[in-house]
């Protein structure tokens, strides 16, 4: 088993880096892989809604040009998904919400139904707002949000600080062993078949 770890933020190894790193340590304790992508540094773009990729049907953004396909074939080989930003005026890196909106759009099969975390790194406050954001779309991709004894939060400015913040040390440990759990729970069992999709878009 494995889990996709994303790191929204630009500094390569900075807090973010940090509370991910937690996370990886304690799932190889529990035999899991992690793979942890860097994408804070790169230019990615918003969907457009061309709906290209519904058309051509192949799990694929029709723009090739950034990191959107590469980490959504990533996510094909993984068993799970987390997610770690820094947080910007009360919201995660723009980069993370650009790359996440793509490619749960064009390539939503490599996502649906496995398990899910967010994680926000601050300084002091707008996380929640931020982890909420992160976790949105992981409820409308029927993807089991995985908790911990806390919101998975993390403090710390300056590179290294989080390091400091033993309470959020602990989520993030707490949260790899409820994602072990779960993965090693749910392994080979067979997700509930779903109802065919039904759109409302307005109520009279």
């Amino acid at each position: 088993m494995k889990v996709l770890l994303i790191n929204g933020s630009p500094r390569r190894e900075g807090n973010t880096f940090l509370a991910l790193s937690e996370i990886a340590k304690v799932l190889e304790e529990e035999g899991i892989d992690s793979d942890i992508v860097g994408v804070g540094t790169h230019a990615v773009r918003g969907c457009i809604a061309c709906g290209t990729c519904k058309q051509h049907g192949d799990n694929r953004c029709v723009f090739d040009d950034d990191l959107c396909n590469k980490v959504s074939a990533r996510m094909a080989e993984s068993d799970a998904l987390i997610v770690g930003s820094p947080v910007y005026y009360g919201q995660p890196n723009g980069t993370v919400l650009s790359l996440l909106q793509r490619m749960l759009y064009s390539a939503g099969k490599y996502f649906e139904g496995k398990p899910a975390a967010a994680v926000a790194v601050c300084r002091r406050g707008g996380a929640t707002a931020a982890f909420q954001t992160l976790q949105m779309p992981f409820q409308m991709m029927n993807m089991p949000i995985v908790t911990s004894q806390y919101w998975n939060i993390v403090y710390g400015r300056e590179a290294g600080q989080a390091a400091l913040d033993a309470e959020g040390m602990q989520t993030m440990r707490t949260l790899a062993r409820n994602m072990a759990f779960l993965l090693k729970a749910t392994d080979g069992k067979q997700r509930p078949e779903p109802e065919p999709r039904q759109w409302t878009h307005f109520v009279k």
